[in-house]
């Protein structure tokens, strides 16, 4: 190659990417990190042992948060499955993306009328730490395509699968474990059915990530596994012995003894890495989701003291419990109050890693790494979600305060899938009421402070409406015509 044409691959690559140095590891005297990355599935922000639940018992997951950072304001993606994944495997306000709610799937009589998935122009994290020489892995539930078995066929045959965003490895389902958390019969390994399968989903899909640890042929490199465990989703299933041990309905007692059954699920991988010695550079990060879901937290408290739970904006969707290890970089027993979101993952462990971030694209995390150093983080837009079909539609959080802002709804325009009709209200929906709150002093959302913090108000209330119409414009628009597609803008 001569200079000329190496100059100009140089500049091409450094218009998409931003080609970092050295990664933050180096830097601080370590080799490329493993990271796994754990989450849960609508687990609310008082189900765990380490964040007040006396109802469960999860020694492992405390233990890791024990051992590492635990987030008191840690945020998912958004208040629902697919779009929550959306942001975290992006770093992007899940609307860009055009993953504006869930992705109806496995059965439901709407899932042929939409299209809606993540385009394959979109890039992930497992894109960006593979072209760093991670092996990377997929696990568990998926909820961003349909999972194709062999050649695919029907209206989603052409739908990107985990391979097209840079996983080597993929053994999950598309949403829900089915017909229960037990015996599921809808797994799909490497694009080939697996069909049924005896035991309970969080050990399976640990089972099977543990066999992909030992048995992978490029062990001299770091790896990215990402594992979502499908509980305490339902439909759920846990061992009699775990599920006895609890008191209330079947269904809470069942949920209960998902999670505990999760956590045990969890510990038995977290030993493996202590026994393979793989722990001491292996980052783990485990999180849920969204909140749970609206029965189960008014039968169990789930998502207290947070208002609301599962597909709302108020902090019972979108504040989960979560945290993060890393020995010897993240000092063991300490605590993060500072807002962190799913979005910010992204960025982070690229930084991390080394790896190039995408610049022909607006990215909406920012790093965390000042916060395992006890430094505060740079963060440069306030943290921003946009759910289809969420009243509010958009809220806001920069500080302290959190902004709401609530669209028009229109009779009927709720649709029981994302539909023509859906696309066409949200890309004309405006937000025309709005609500302030303090969330430091106000965990709850009680009491709307607009009237005694004007100035804090006026000027949230229009870096929300900006976001909020930036966001909206930027989605690509789902079309219908027989075929279910996407159009040229969101070919982009």
């Amino acid at each position: 190659m001569d200079r000329r044409t190496f100059i100009k691959t140089v500049s091409a690559c450094t218009l998409m990417y931003t080609l970092p140095s050295f990664s933050w590891a180096q830097e601080k005297g370590s080799k490329s990190p493993n990271i796994l990355f754990m989450l849960s599935d609508d687990q609310g922000y008082n189900d765990l042992s380490s964040y007040g639940s006396n109802q469960v018992k999860t020694p492992n997951l405390d233990k890791l948060a024990a051992q590492g950072m635990r987030f008191t304001d840690f945020y998912a993606a958004s208040a629902i499955c697919s779009p929550s994944r959306a942001g975290l495997l992006t770093g992007r306000i899940p609307s860009r993306c055009g993953i504006y709610t869930f992705i109806p799937t496995d059965g439901d009589k709407f899932a042929d009328e939409c299209p809606m998935h993540l385009p394959k122009t979109e890039t992930t994290i497992a894109q960006l730490l593979k072209a760093k020489g991670y092996s990377t892995c997929h696990l568990g539930k998926w909820h961003l395509s349909h999972l194709r078995a062999g050649t695919g066929r029907g209206a989603h045959a052409d739908q990107p699968q985990p391979r097209d965003f840079g996983f080597d490895y993929s053994f999950g389902t598309t949403n829900n474990a089915l017909p229960d958390h037990k015996d599921p019969n809808n797994f799909v390994r490497n694009g080939q059915r697996v069909g049924k399968l005896e035991g309970y989903s969080s050990q399976l899909v640990v089972d099977e990530g543990i066999q992909w640890l030992k048995t992978r042929n490029d062990k001299n490199n770091p790896f990215f596994m990402y594992l979502c465990f499908h509980e305490p989703h339902e439909r759920v299933a846990a061992p009699p012995e775990m599920v006895d041990r609890h008191e209330g309905t079947e269904k809470v007692k069942t949920y209960l003894g998902c999670i505990e059954n999760m956590d045990d699920a969890a510990g038995r991988l977290l030993k493996y890495l202590d026994e393979a010695g793989l722990a001491e550079n292996t980052i783990v990060l485990f999180y849920s989701d969204n909140g749970s879901r609206s029965s189960m937290s008014k039968a169990a408290n789930t998502n207290s003291p947070l208002r609301d739970a599962k597909a709302s904006l108020w902090e019972g969707g979108i504040r989960v419990p979560g945290m993060i290890r890393w020995p010897g970089k993240i000092k063991p027993g300490s605590e993060s109050s500072e807002p962190v979101s799913a979005l910010d993952m992204l960025p982070t462990f690229c930084e991390i890693a080394g790896a190039a971030v995408p610049k022909d694209r607006k990215l909406d995390g920012t790093s965390i790494t000042p916060l395992f150093e006890n430094k505060r983080i740079n963060r440069k837009n306030p943290l921003f979600w946009h759910l289809y079909g969420s009243s509010p539609a958009a809220v806001m959080r920069d500080g302290d305060w959190k902004i709401v802002g609530y669209s028009i709804k229109p009779e009927g325009y709720l649709e029981p899938c994302f539909n023509e009709k859906a696309m066409k209200f949200l890309k004309q929906a405006t937000l025309v009421k709005f609500e302030l709150y303090n969330v430091r002093n106000d965990i709850a959302e009680t009491k709307n402070v607009a009237a005694e913090n004007p100035a804090i108000f006026e000027k949230m209330k229009k870096s929300l409406t900006d976001r909020f119409t930036e966001v909206v414009a930027e989605g690509p628009t789902w079309t219908w015509d027989g075929v279910p597609k996407q159009d040229v803008k969101g070919r982009r």
